[in-house]
């Protein structure tokens, strides 16, 4: 879900902050060279998973209309494997894969966090890219955002911007019903802190959802569970066409002894 109507917010009160870019300008120019982009892969398989269905061939629009657009344990599993074999570093998360992403970005690790999720900026992610992983087809320019620019547009700090997120309306907990983006940013802008704005608005009018834990949002933001990016080393490593070669023949393998397709006659 990330953070409901932030993106729009932002357009709406800092489009300073937002700039569109064209895919290609990110690789090969001299302005990103060498610059790395920590992607948020789990919600890029539902991507992939989605493209497939709405402008694969037939044969796989109809396989894939069979289920659900689910990503599974296999599908991670075999998404981390390619990736390795292609030389792409993986960082598996513990917690949130916006937070890990954050984190690297924030000690200078990588550039950028690429995901849909808006809530990377939440977690402090200096520069989000979204849209990044888009198909071609969809011809949607990538949107880059830089958080100083967020802040100093609407007007806060970093702590007065998670409290605005967790007041818009985040994963770890509702919004209150008759406070919408533009009325949330006006509350923080005016009592700077969710348990001012609670302590100042009508109660019986805007009425926090039941077991309302902002407390623990914020705090969930504040200080997430990540491996720390010192611990971690984003380092690209060569290609092996042969190990790609020998795994998909031993997938091949297991496939076919699942199906049966090897078996013979039994022993006598």
């Amino acid at each position: 879900m990330g953070i409901l109507g932030l993106s729009k917010l932002i357009a709406d009160i800092a489009p300073q902050a937002v700039k569109e870019m064209e895919i290609k300008n990110y690789f090969g120019t001299l302005r990103f060279t060498g610059r790395k982009v920590a992607i948020d892969a789990s919600m890029s398989l539902y991507q992939f998973l989605i493209a497939v269905r709405s402008e694969g061939d037939q044969a796989s629009i109809e396989k894939f209309n069979r289920r659900l657009v689910k990503v599974t344990r296999q599908h991670g599993e075999e998404a981390r494997e390619l990736l390795k074999l292609m030389g792409v570093p993986v960082v598996e998360a513990p917690c949130e894969a916006e937070a890990q992403c954050a984190a690297l970005v924030k000690a200078g690790k990588v550039y950028a966090t690429a995901t849909e999720d808006m809530d990377a900026l939440t977690f402090g992610a200096n520069v989000l890219l979204r849209h990044l992983t888009f198909s071609e087809a969809r011809k949607m320019p990538v949107q880059e955002f830089h958080l100083d620019q967020v802040l100093k547009g609407l007007e806060l700090n970093h702590t007065e911007f998670i409290d605005l997120c967790i007041l818009l309306g985040c994963d770890y907990c509702g919004s209150i019903r008759g406070i919408g983006p533009k009325r949330a940013i006006e509350l923080i802008k005016q009592h700077r802190s969710i348990e001012q704005v609670l302590h100042n608005i009508d109660s019986n009018k805007y009425q926090p959802p039941e077991d309302w834990d902002f407390t623990n949002a914020r705090r969930l933001f504040v200080e997430p569970e990540i491996t720390d990016p010192k611990d971690i080393e984003v380092l690209s490593t060569t290609p092996n066409p042969k190990r790609k070669a020998e795994e998909e023949k031993k997938n091949a393998a297991n496939k076919k002894a699942k199906t049966g397709g090897g078996r013979g006659r039994k022993p006598k």
